[in-house]
């Protein structure tokens, strides 16, 4: 199909992995196999394609109590700038109203300036942050196995709703870990290319910033962390520590929040995915 030719949006399945997983690559995301398969099998995905190869995604993801996560929101460079990105994301807010659903999603500050004019108002102010190695690598004590349904628990606190297929998903595949120590507890699994911390829940920043550095120290990174913004005491300790922000990411909302959250994460499960 030639670039001139218009093209049609179309549902994807979960065939379409590996040519999700090509494309979230070749932007440089942290998106693994299994990711994608988690999202065509429990969500609705569209895609455009460009004869057999898929050049641009995005993806509605129905959660509990009414809301949804719109992700995977990618156009490949040579498609870009033509409007492709607002089709699709038209495309899962209309599935979204079909439900009844609010979504949410977080933005790049480019997608920012997309979404805005759709609706969508700013929530949560966020940054991905990258550790190649702790500064210091002296062992610490061994942190205490975390159990999901707490995690779920205290997601569902700050979220305002329930997440527990994505942190279940997440929570028990090969290589994940459930920790905590003290009153903070944390999922960690694997990535394309890094480890990510994510969500983070705690009392205090004290107690955020000690379960990452026993996190990091009981394995080898890299690793990636997505910190909450105005959690400032939690992420200035991250810098200290050796943590390297490498870009901002906005949380946004289209349409009422249905419950305040009742404490904030100091880290998400991932922008690419809430």
């Amino acid at each position: 199909m030639a670039a001139t030719e218009p093209i049609d949006i179309v549902e994807l399945g979960v065939g379409d992995a590996q040519a999700g997983l090509a494309l979230s690559t070749e932007a440089g995301w942290n998106q693994n196999e299994a990711d994608w398969r988690f999202f065509l099998a429990q969500g609705i995905v569209f895609g455009l394609r460009d004869g057999d190869r898929l050049v641009a995604t995005a993806a509605l993801l129905p959660y509990s109590a009414g809301n949804a996560w719109i992700s995977m929101v990618l156009v490949a460079p040579k498609w870009r700038r033509r409007g492709i990105a607002t089709r699709l994301v038209d495309a899962c807010l209309v599935a979204a109203t079909q439900r009844g659903l609010t979504t949410w999603l977080d933005a790049t500050p480019a997608g920012a300036s997309v979404y805005g004019p759709l609706g969508f108002t700013p929530t949560l102010q966020l940054r991905r942050l990258r550790l190649e190695k702790p500064m210091d690598t002296k062992a610490t004590r061994p942190l205490s196995a975390g159990e999901l349904e707490a995690l779920i628990a205290r997601d569902t606190g700050a979220m305002g709703f329930g997440r527990s297929s994505l942190l279940s998903e997440f929570g028990n595949r090969p290589g994940s870990r459930i920790v905590s120590d003290a009153d903070a507890i944390a999922l960690v699994r694997n990535g394309r290319t890094a480890r990510h911390v994510g969500p983070l829940l705690a009392d205090r920043a004290d107690q955020a910033l000690a379960l990452v550095d026993a996190i990091t120290r009981s394995e080898s990174g890299p690793w990636l962390i997505d910190a909450v913004h105005s959690q400032d005491e939690f992420l200035d300790g991250l810098i200290r520590s050796g943590w390297n922000i490498e870009r901002p990411f906005q949380r946004m909302r289209f349409g009422p929040a249905a419950v305040a959250p009742a404490q904030l994460p100091f880290a998400v499960a991932g922008p690419e995915f809430g």
